[in-house]
Parts: structure tokens; C-alpha cells; sequence
């Protein structure tokens, strides 16, 4: 009997067919390893500008501080929870005297300046980004003791539907962080 040289139709289609399911697995794999790498980059954007609305509120209070090293008659929170217990938008523009603080509007999105990269409220190209700043006057341990500010910084963004998220649900990331009165 002789030996067969080559392969016969049904084998090539056989090859033919497992090559490419397996392109397609890797094509689908790297589909969904770019949604992955937009959704990652998306939530460091985002804990980025919540902590970013952490360090401006920090900055009011110590500008309060100041105000209150050179004799003035404030509380260390002054403006802080009325500007804030309701949700504000501050951005890094504020000059330390709670002014620009606005209210919170969940249509507000912030814009990202040309020239410097900065996230702001201000003119600028229009991002998925919105943050929402609330501030919450806690009881403090004590009672001979201040009060305690805890402030939550709550950063949306769109997101488009994809495998992942068939719905194109909006992202969320909350930081919390607590202030003290220890000047």
C-alpha cells in the first residue's frame, strides 16, 4: 500500500477552521483588553480629581487658619459646611476664600484647559468628568472637643455601552477624608 503525501480537503478545512477560531478568541481578547485599559485609565482619572477636591478643601480650611493667625475672629470651617452640606463644586481655581464654590449641579461637567491640562469649571474642552464635594459636621468624641469635618469627594464619569457594560452604566469612585481643628 502507499504511503498518502499531502492532506486531503477535509483535513485543510479542519486546520482552516481551528486557525481561525483561534484568531477570532485573540482578536476578541484584545477587544476586550482595550475596554479594560479605557475603564482603568477612566478610574485613575477619577481618583485623581477626588483626591485633587480632598486637597482644596484641606487649602480652605488652612486658609482659615491664617485668617485666624493674624487675629481675625473665624472659625476654623468657616464657610465650609454651608458651602458644602448640599453637595459644591470647587475647582483648583478657588483663591483659598471659598470663592469660586458652587452648587452642586449634576449637569456640570468639568473642562479640561488646553494649555495647561487642568480639570476646571471654567472655558475648556467639555470631559465625562463631574466630582461632587459634600462636607458633614460630625459630633466629635468629646465634648470638650471641636467639631470633626468628614468630607466626601464623589467623582462621576460617562461611560459608553460596551461587553462589559452592556448599559453604559456611569462610573463612580467616593474618597472620604476626615478634618480636625488641631492648629
Amino acid at each position: 500500500m502507499a504511503e498518502q503525501k499531502g492532506l486531503t480537503i477535509i483535513e485543510l478545512v479542519i486546520s482552516i477552521f481551528v486557525l481561525m477560531a483561534g484568531v477570532i478568541v485573540i482578536f476578541g481578547s484584545f477587544s476586550i483588553i482595550a475596554i479594560l485599559v479605557s475603564n482603568i485609565e477612566d478610574q485613575l482619572t477619577a481618583v485623581y480629581l477626588g483626591q485633587e477636591g480632598i486637597e482644596i478643601i484641606r487649602n480652605l480650611r488652612d486658609n482659615n487658619w491664617k485668617r485666624i493667625a493674624k487675629r481675625e475672629e473665624i472659625n476654623w470651617d468657616r464657610g465650609l459646611i454651608e458651602a458644602c452640606q448640599d453637595g459644591c463644586m470647587v475647582d483648583f481655581t478657588t483663591d483659598g476664600s471659598l470663592n469660586p464654590i458652587l452648587p452642586w449641579n449634576e449637569n456640570q461637567y468639568l473642562n479640561i484647559q488646553p494649555d495647561t491640562n487642568f480639570y476646571s469649571y471654567k472655558e475648556g474642552e467639555k470631559t465625562k468628568f463631574r466630582r461632587r464635594i459634600d462636607i458633614i459636621k460630625l459630633k466629635p468624641p468629646k465634648e470638650e472637643e471641636e467639631a470633626i469635618l468628614k468630607v466626601v469627594v464623589t467623582v462621576f464619569w460617562d461611560q459608553k455601552p460596551n461587553i462589559l457594560n452592556p448599559q453604559g452604566n456611569p462610573g463612580k469612585i467616593q474618597i472620604t477624608n476626615t478634618l480636625y481643628n488641631w492648629y
